[in-house]
């Protein structure tokens, strides 16, 4: 398998895609957000008409009220594994969301503990009430190997972790325990200047508003899908559902929508890390034609080593 991994905005996907030109592959999505249907402009969701001429897996499997776990995750993107292996295809995972990536690849085993709606209510309503670092502070009592894997601001997988804690009795990081290895693994980093992938990353934020990330948040209200959803509390739907409902304007929300996608990138690094010796980067900063089709070139000649 391949993987193509780094922050987000820096061209992993538009990388997966030319290398389909020249190798017969599958891939893989590994975003925790492009899992939900109907939120595509948001989550930079490939066209369908990238998706057509490239097979892509572990895309549009949720409705966005729907709960969906790292379990869920791995069922799905194992199935697709061994699917796109069965047509003699070369699987490439692509994705930002690190728990999901180092999970597939690790063969962490899954604790297969079910949602307990009662338990979350209460623990959101704590952190609510409360202050939502105390529940951070309960997790690295319980579990401080968990605790350093999240950031605590993410209350949502703080609580996923209580709630496994407190279905099992066992700290989650004993739970996901890792397997052998069954296939080899080339992982790509794609990685660019820091003040250069804040500007791609602002470009982006600006066309995703031209597509109309308003009305596809306002359509997601329209449904029924509530802002306490984790799915609408991602970056750029919680924002712009605050500016729908009049707790900050337009300009105002579209900072807060490029601050938080800054912070995220460099959360993702601390998931892909520039002395990872297991991750052969590739910096694709400057010119962006030129950067992309140096970096193509090499990782071609890289996967064509690989395969041999």
């Amino acid at each position: 398998m391949i993987a193509v991994v780094g922050p987000t905005a820096v061209g992993k996907s538009e990388l997966a895609l030319h290398l389909a030109q020249y190798f017969p592959l599958e891939i893989i999505s590994a975003d925790s957000r492009q899992v939900y249907r109907y939120m595509d402009i948001g989550t930079s969701k490939p066209s369908l008409a990238d998706r057509t001429s490239v097979p892509h897996h572990v895309i549009d499997v949720a409705d966005p009220d729907e709960d969906f776990s790292l379990a869920r995750y791995h069922q799905l993107a194992f199935e697709a594994l061994k699917a796109i292996r069965q047509k003699s295809k070369l699987p490439v995972l692509v994705g930002g969301s690190g728990l999901y990536v180092w999970s597939l690849i690790e063969r962490w085993k899954i604790p297969q503990v079910p949602p307990d709606r009662e338990v979350r209510r209460g623990l959101e309503s704590r952190a609510e009430q409360d202050d939502s670092q105390s529940l951070y502070r309960d997790l690295q009592n319980i579990d401080p190997a968990a605790a350093a894997k999240i950031d605590p601001r993410n209350i949502r997988r703080v609580i996923r972790a209580l709630e496994i804690y407190y279905a099992t009795g066992q700290p989650p990081s004993q739970l996901q325990r890792k397997e052998a290895p069954g296939l080899s693994v080339l992982i790509i980093g794609l990685t660019q200047e820091r003040s250069e992938l804040y500007r791609r990353i602002d470009w982006r934020v600006d066309k995703m508003i031209q597509r109309g990330l308003v009305e596809e948040v306002e359509q997601l209200l329209k449904k029924g899908c509530s802002p306490s959803l984790p799915s609408m509390s991602g970056i750029g739907y919680k924002q712009i559902g605050q500016f729908l409902r009049s707790e900050m304007t337009l300009p105002e929300a579209i900072d807060k929508i490029k601050y938080e996608t800054h912070r995220l990138a460099r959360h993702q690094y601390a998931w892909f890390r520039l002395n990872d010796s297991r991750i052969r980067w590739f910096d694709v900063s400057g010119t962006e034609r030129e950067a992309s089709i140096v970096a193509l070139n090499e990782v071609k000649g890289l996967i064509e080593s690989f395969m041999l």
